[in-house]
Formats: C-alpha cells, structure tokens, sequence
C-alpha cells in the first residue's frame, strides 16, 4: 500500500509540474480551483483534460480499472461532461467508450461504441469485447434472446474466441 502511495505521490507531483498554469485571464488557474468547480462548470475541452489527467493517475494508483475507484470514476465522469458537451465530438465520446471500456462497465461501453458508427480496428476490438462481456452475463441469466442479440452485434464488429463460444452455447 505504501509503495503505491508513493507512486500517486509521484506521479501526481509529475503531472503537476507538466501542467501550464497560464490562462487567457490574468490569474493561474491551478489544480485547487479546478477540483473545487467540478465537472459541470467546466469547459468540453478542460473536461476532456481531467479526464485524461485522472485516467493517467489511475492507471498507476490501481492495479485493476473499476469505476467505483475515486481516480476511475474521476476519469469517467469527467469524460462524460465533455462527450455531453459536445455531443458531435467524436474524440470525447470514443474516449468515453474506451474508458467504459477499461474499466469495465460493460453496458455503457457497449452502448457508447453503439452510438459512434463507424469504428476503427482497435475499438472494434474493444467493443466486440463489450458485447462478449454482455453476452455471457445473459447467457447466464438464461436470457438467451440478449445473449445471441450481443453475439450477433459483437461478431459484427470483430469476431472473438469469446463470441463463437457463446455462440455455441446458444446453438
């Protein structure tokens, strides 16, 4: 625990030095101002920066990304107020869908790739991921119709060892 407490300490003291303070007005903004406004007061652009800035911390603070971790939900929320903002924005939303994605909130990362259309190979690769993740929670529910549903949308955008397998299971 203790190593990883350095770590944060670390990584937090990098990140602070890397940051520009300067503004457009003539008073810094600093990390104190920007944690007390929160995401809904904050700009598309300043939201997508934080939760860049909290995923990069996460990923050094905790060994396995779930949303319920502070730095996590941190990056996710964040994440979420620039893809609202800015709803056309493709960048803020495929970001939001890989940070679903990470950790592991599979509905929401599958219902982001959903919305985006047309996907590179990588999120691809990760939203097949989502829709296998899906397709095996129904499977084991018994809600067969949900899970060749998660198949079929998942072999849609990149077949997996994981989906033929589910989808052996429902034959």
């Amino acid at each position: 625990m203790k190593k990883i407490l350095m770590l944060t300490a670390f990584a937090l003291a990098g990140l602070a030095a890397a940051q520009d303070t300067t503004t457009t007005d003539t008073a810094p903004a600093t990390t104190d101002t920007m944690e007390m406004t929160g995401p809904a007061t904050m700009s598309a652009g300043d939201n997508f920066a934080k939760a860049q800035e909290f995923a990069v911390q996460a990923d050094v603070a905790y060994p396995v990304p779930f949303y319920d971790r502070t730095l996590w939900k941190a990056a996710v929320d964040h994440a979420y107020y620039a893809a609202s903002q800015e709803a056309g924005n493709r960048d803020y939303n495929a970001y939001l869908a890989q940070l679903y994605t990470k950790t592991q909130w599979w509905i929401n990362a599958y219902n982001a790739w959903n919305r985006l259309g047309t996907l590179t190979d990588q999120e691809k690769q990760w939203a097949s991921l989502s829709a296998a993740k899906l397709a095996y929670l129904a499977l084991q529910r018994g809600d067969t119709t949900m899970a060749r549903m998660y198949v079929d949308k998942g072999m849609s955008w990149a077949p997996s060892a994981s989906l033929q397998a589910i989808m052996q299971r429902l034959q």
